[in-house]
Parts: C-alpha cells; structure tokens; sequence
C-alpha cells in the first residue's frame, strides 16, 4: 500500500481531462464548435476536433494548433459537408496529452 501514492501520481497524466464540447450549429456546410479545457500551454491543450458518422467515418478535422489558456471555453469554425440523408453526426475533441476523447457529442444537423 506505500505504493498507491506513487502509482497515482505516476499515472495522473493518463487522467487529465478530456475537452468538453460545449456547444455545436451548423449552417450553409459550416460546423462551429465550442470546447473548454483546462489548456495551461504548450504542455497541455485542446489541439482539435472532429465529425464522425455512426460507423465512425471522419467527414473532416479541425486542427487548433495554439493553448487558448486565457479564451475559455472558446469556438472554431470549419466548412465541412454532411452527407445528405444523415440525420445525426458525432463530435469528437482531442488534446495533445490524451488524443481522441473515447467519448463523443451527438449533433443533429437538420
């Protein structure tokens, strides 16, 4: 049990949190997406996201290449297409330490 601290303290990078989707529109083929995230620099920030369908096909990728430690929560913009006829897609955010979020943010387009 002496252990348990360090072993904590080791893997405490693999528990930092993911970026939150905050909100989603979508107009004329152009998705803005609020994240927040507890970006502290270069070390750790929310660095993209993405829209997926159901069976996880990326329709495109927003790459956000700075921290925005000081413009939380904070919305970038992306032209990209959504099939016709899909009624639901995913959004998925990255930082630079964890990468993909597991989880997702469903958004209906229409």
């Amino acid at each position: 049990m002496k252990l348990l601290p360090l072993l904590i303290l080791i893997a405490a990078p693999a528990f930092a949190d993911a970026p939150v989707v905050e909100n989603v529109t979508y107009s004329n083929g152009r998705f803005d997406v609020t994240l927040s995230h507890a970006d502290t620099g270069w070390d750790d920030y929310a660095d993209g996201w993405r829209i997926e369908l159901a069976d996880g096909t990326i329709l495109g990728t927003r790459v956000l290449g700075h921290p925005h430690v000081n413009e939380q929560p904070f919305t970038r913009s992306s032209q990209i297409e959504v099939p016709i006829g899909v009624g639901e897609v995913f959004v998925r955010a990255s930082d630079n330490v964890g990468g993909w979020a597991d989880e997702t943010t469903p958004f209906s387009p229409n």
